[in-house]
């Protein structure tokens, strides 16, 4: 393992050099090319201006030299050792101590460094938070499916992960936007950004006008979720689909009511139906921890509805609630097609050796159903699920292109974008090398779980 280690991180370095090589030789060979004069293009700048500005960008990127010795010269700024230069842009000396830098932006005239510095901890925060989201959701469904294969669990949850897969992002995003967060449906949520202004003058947590509104609201939250919770688990199937349809239909005849303008008859039945189908599916469902878990959601969001009803006018939210109202939309975008995809994966992964040979004789010889689900088939079953967590490193970085740009974050995907369509040659090349990295990263790390995994996995 260790030499199979020592050989994949030697061969990073020549991958890398063969990554940045392809990007910087398409654009250097795209229509109109990087030169000091596109640059100052379209700044209606003096003649003396634009040729000083020109020399600029010439002293600075080497942009009037030859592309071969243009990409050189980037890689030696970027490689920890190499040559170093005097004032003049002239070869000084060769160093192993010079260190790396990522050069500055064309565009923004600024190190590329403290560009990522701050738009990669926004990206984090979107991944950190979805990524486990996607896969607890993904296993607890995919688990219990290839369980009850064939039964309504099983169909229902299929056809639901489907639907889910099927639809774009960009079009849940708009839809999302559309009715949660316009002033023609229901202003719920924010539609851009990650917190408000007013509220980077706000203290970090929440504050309430008086102790009273703080214990109304947990007693509240405590007694609605406590009830959701034992109706779950105590009341026949019968009696908490019920429960959870009229459930249903008062939160879809609220919500119809809460809409600006005349309401329509019809708009009433059609949400209060719909709501109550959901809810009263969540009810049905046999599944105790996602029927459990699903209800005690909603019944902390109808505890936190009651606790606010009841109190007084001094609630300021502050900075964490504001961030987190702000980050519901884009995660929830951002994780539906993640966990309804790994579902699937898991569901025909565990299926798979639910029906293998070992699985029988672990059964034959009286090791008990949920053993034989978790510690025999389960970690047989996480190979797949590996593959596609070797692409959680790469994605930390440029996180989710479509999600940053409808709801306007300012994260790597779109500090992407911007690059591409800017030509930013020295921000492509950097955003290039550090997902390069973390790709290759990701790829080793996945060789290594496979090992941990599977033992009959060998790399010696």
């Amino acid at each position: 393992m260790h030499t199979y280690i020592i050989r994949r991180l030697l061969l990073m370095f020549p991958t890398l050099i063969g990554i940045t090589i392809v990007v910087f030789s398409v654009m250097a060979a795209a229509p109109g090319g990087i030169s000091a004069q596109s640059l100052v293009e379209g700044q209606n700048l003096e003649p003396e201006v634009k040729k000083s500005m020109e020399e600029y960008y010439n002293r600075i990127y080497g942009l009037d030299q030859p592309a071969p010795v243009q990409y050189l010269r980037w890689l030696n700024n970027v490689s920890p050792i190499g040559f170093t230069f005097d004032e003049q842009n002239n070869i000084d000396s060769f160093s192993f101590t010079k260190g790396s830098e990522l050069g500055r932006s064309f565009v923004y005239g600024r190190p590329v460094l403290d560009l990522i510095e701050e738009r990669l901890p926004i990206t984090l925060l979107l991944n950190v938070i979805s990524i486990p989201l996607i896969y607890v959701i993904a296993i607890a469904i995919g688990v219990h499916a290839a369980t009850q294969r064939g039964k309504t669990f099983d169909v229902g949850s299929g056809i639901s992960m489907l639907a889910l897969w099927s639809m774009p992002t960009m079009l849940a995003g708009v839809l999302m936007i559309g009715f949660f967060a316009s002033d023609q449906y229901w202003r719920w949520f924010p539609t851009a950004g990650l917190n408000r202004r007013e509220v980077l003058d706000m203290q970090f947590m929440p504050h309430w006008a008086s102790l009273t509104d703080v214990l109304l609201l947990f007693v509240s939250i405590a007694i609605v979720v406590a009830l959701f919770i034992s109706v779950s688990l105590k009341a026949g199937q019968g009696l908490r689909t019920a429960m959870m349809a009229l459930l249903g239909l008062v939160l879809g005849v609220m919500m119809a009511g809460a809409l600006p303008g005349e309401t329509g008859m019809i708009t009433y039945v059609v949400l209060a139906l719909l709501l109550a189908l959901c809810s009263g599916l969540i009810g049905y469902t046999e599944y105790n921890a996602f029927r459990t878990s699903m209800m005690g959601a909603v019944g902390l969001c109808v505890g936190v509805g009651i606790g606010f009803s009841f109190m007084q006018d001094g609630f300021i939210r502050g900075f964490m609630f504001d961030r987190i109202w702000h980050l519901l939309l884009p995660v929830l975008c951002l994780s539906y097609g993640g966990f309804a995809f790994l579902a699937k994966l898991t569901r025909s992964s565990v299926l798979e050796n639910l029906l293998s040979d070992y699985a029988r004789t672990a059964r034959a010889k009286g090791v008990p159903e949920q053993q034989v689900l978790w510690r025999h088939v389960f970690r047989n079953s996480l190979l797949p699920l590996i593959t596609v967590a070797a692409g959680l490193l790469p994605s930390l970085l440029g996180g989710s292109i479509i999600v940053e740009a409808l709801f306007s974050i300012d994260g790597m995907g779109k500090l992407a974008i911007e690059a591409v369509q800017t030509r930013d040659r020295e921000l492509v090349l950097s955003i290039t090398l550090i997902g390069t990295l973390l790709s290759l990263a990701g790829y080793l790390l996945a060789d290594i779980c496979y090992a941990i995994a599977d033992p009959r996995v060998s790399y010696e």
